[in-house]
């Protein structure tokens, strides 16, 4: 139990303790923190509260404005940080509770809050490793009775993106233009896209990277991956025809992770919460994701991952 008021249904709980990178209206350094209720910890404050064997050395690594010195440190050192933030935040230390000036510094209301990219994306990849998804999609857009590739079910499709695409959530995103062919029998058309969507899925930060040609066994791979996010993949169906097709993890309906599932590629109509209907995203739209899982009267969550949709720019 921390000594931070935290209400249950908050996603960021003692036993969550998600990492960020923030800024402030009076302070418009990047730092990292950590998220404990309604707070951020700002962990360049604190830092020489690090004390254990592994970070001893190493506390400089919380005064960086991104997150990658601190996961290339591995995972002695995640797990070390981990427990020493549960122990600071919790109801039986006094090491933070009990140094009213250092709280004063440390905790910052998240209203205030203005959050950064966590850390700089060297490297992108995006698999298609659901089978629901794959098939609703192959359905839709390739083959009714094969919706998917010969290899599949052996090896899944792994797709390289752009490291520069990866925005923070909030970030608005601009209708893309490019060439469609309505008609087989005519020559391609330039023009705003129409079938825009949303695609939910989960992203992993990874730490150490390994040795070129040197493969990481499955039970080691939790000493890789640092942290996971929830991430908007926004895609454009009709630009994304000839050469792929849209991922994510879901098998019924009811959980569908994209408007082209959910409105089968705009023929169905969606009655959203508000009472408004939609079969595809619309300028001004905006698209909002969250996600937890609960334990007893505690929440672990990802905040949300939300983004605008903007008009085209005209040609």
């Amino acid at each position: 139990m921390s000594f931070i008021d935290i209400k249950s249904d908050c996603d960021f709980s003692i036993q969550n303790l998600p990492y960020g990178v923030f800024s402030t209206d009076d302070n418009p350094e990047h730092r990292i923190g950590v998220a404990i209720g309604d707070k951020i910890l700002d962990l360049s404050v604190i830092k020489h509260l690090f004390n254990g064997p592994v970070l001893n050395g190493s506390q400089e690594v919380f005064n960086k404005p991104v997150l990658n010195d601190f996961m290339a440190l591995g995972y002695p050192a995640w797990k070390e940080a981990r427990a020493r933030l549960q122990e600071l935040l919790g109801v039986n230390c006094d090491e933070l509770k009990g140094n009213a000036e250092l709280m004063s510094r440390a905790l910052i209301p998240m209203a205030s809050a203005k959050m950064h990219l966590p850390a700089k994306i060297g490297d992108y990849t995006d698999f298609f490793s659901s089978i629901y998804h794959a098939t609703n999609a192959g359905r839709m857009f390739f083959n009714k009775e094969s919706p998917l590739p010969p290899n599949w079910k052996h090896i899944p499709v792994g797709y390289h993106g752009r490291a520069s695409s990866v925005v923070v959530s909030g970030t608005s995103i601009r209708r893309p233009t490019g060439q469609t062919k309505p008609d087989d029998k005519q020559p391609p058309v330039f023009g705003p896209c129409k079938m825009l969507d949303f695609e939910l899925e989960m992203a992993f930060f990874t730490g150490p990277a390994n040795e070129m040609g040197e493969p990481i066994p499955i039970d080691k791979a939790h000493e890789h991956i640092f942290g996971m996010v929830l991430m908007n993949d926004w895609s454009v169906e009709e630009l994304d025809e000839p050469q792929t097709i849209s991922r994510s993890n879901y098998k019924v309906e009811s959980s569908y992770g994209s408007m082209i599932e959910l409105s089968w590629k705009g023929t169905k109509t969606i009655k959203l919460s508000n009472g408004v209907t939609r079969s595809l995203l619309q300028d001004g739209d905006e698209v909002i994701m969250t996600g937890y899982c609960e334990g007893q009267g505690f929440r672990v969550g990802f905040g949300e991952c939300t983004g605008k949709v903007l008009p085209a720019k005209s040609f």
